[in-house]
């Protein structure tokens, strides 16, 4: 059983009617769903999942008012619910907080991911935040929130970027492709200098990577689940196969050639998403070219200005 499946059965069987009866003067005060870290709030558990943070258990989230009035005794009554459901055990609630279900107050879950209680507003805040803590606010689900306090911030981030935030943070990835995958690994490979061009493959495929997510509207997850996360994107999801073997792979004079043409083959598929999208006017076929025209489609005065690199 998938672990957010098995939030929501937890839920419905046992927490559904604990808030009800226990709390109905506040019930519907009362948020409740899973989201934020683990790969089960993304749909990625599985088997290897369950060895550790894995247990029948959902978040309830309240603000802060609402937390000094019932947290405590919620967080009681969460306690006592069945210790193990569906062959699930669940773990003990930490007494110096931390924990990733029972009670959260929404100011400090927001806070903890974005720096802020509330969805960023500035340019520089949306730049401050790294994708994968934006993609831990906004995963999961919410199974009912009948104040919609939690909600409000959460559905303005599952909106995705700004579309200035968006090409800001293209053209960044596009740039830092252009110079280690279509410049500098092939003049590492020339030298010698085979650890230097696997380095140059490492960091092409990061910001390859980070480009197809961007592309494809969503927020890019934790480096563990970046290639996994791919394999839904709406576009550009065929790129996992060739970065994956340009990880996978040395640099011997054969595999430099293979990986020369694959770095070519990635560059080129993103080009024309970047055409089909209405992002590049240009017509090179480097990269670095179309970073700019991607750049200077910002209408961002001050953001357009900032050094194309800053949005990486």
């Amino acid at each position: 059983m998938k672990g957010l499946e098995l939030s929501r059965s937890f839920y419905l069987a046992c927490g559904k009617e604990m808030i009800e009866t226990q709390f109905s003067e506040y019930a519907d005060r009362i948020a409740v769903g899973l989201v934020g870290e683990g790969s089960e709030c993304l749909g990625f558990d599985d088997e290897i999942s369950t060895d550790h943070d894995f247990e029948p258990g959902f978040c309830l989230f309240i603000t802060r008012e609402d937390e000094r009035k019932f947290g405590f005794p919620l967080e009681r009554a969460y306690a006592k619910l069945p210790k193990e459901f569906n062959g699930f055990k669940r773990q003990p609630l930490s007494p110096v907080g931390g924990n990733r279900h029972g009670v959260i107050v929404i100011d400090d879950f927001y806070t903890k991911f974005l720096g802020a209680p509330s969805a960023p507003e500035t340019a520089a805040e949306w730049l401050m935040i790294p994708s994968s803590a934006l993609l831990c606010a906004s995963d999961g689900e919410i199974f009912r929130d009948d104040l919609g306090a939690f909600s409000e911030v959460r559905n303005i981030l599952k909106k995705g970027y700004p579309e200035d935030i968006r090409r800001k943070k293209l053209a960044a990835n596009l740039i830092f492709m252009a110079q280690s995958g279509q410049y500098n690994f092939e003049r590492c490979v020339k030298r010698g200098e085979s650890g230097a061009a696997q380095l140059a493959v490492f960091d092409f495929v990061r910001h390859a990577i980070s480009a197809a997510y961007l592309l494809g509207g969503a927020y890019e997850p934790f480096y563990k689940w970046a290639y996994r996360g791919m394999r839904d994107l709406p576009v550009l999801s065929e790129l996992e196969t060739p970065l994956t073997r340009l990880t996978v792979t040395g640099n011997t004079e054969a595999e430099a050639t293979e990986k020369a043409a694959l770095i070519e083959e990635v560059s080129q598929k993103v080009i024309s998403e970047l055409r089909s999208q209405n992002l590049s006017g240009c017509c090179e076929i480097a990269l670095e070219g179309h970073a700019y025209s991607v750049q200077n489609g910002i209408r961002d005065v001050s953001l357009r200005n900032m050094h194309i690199m800053e949005g990486a």
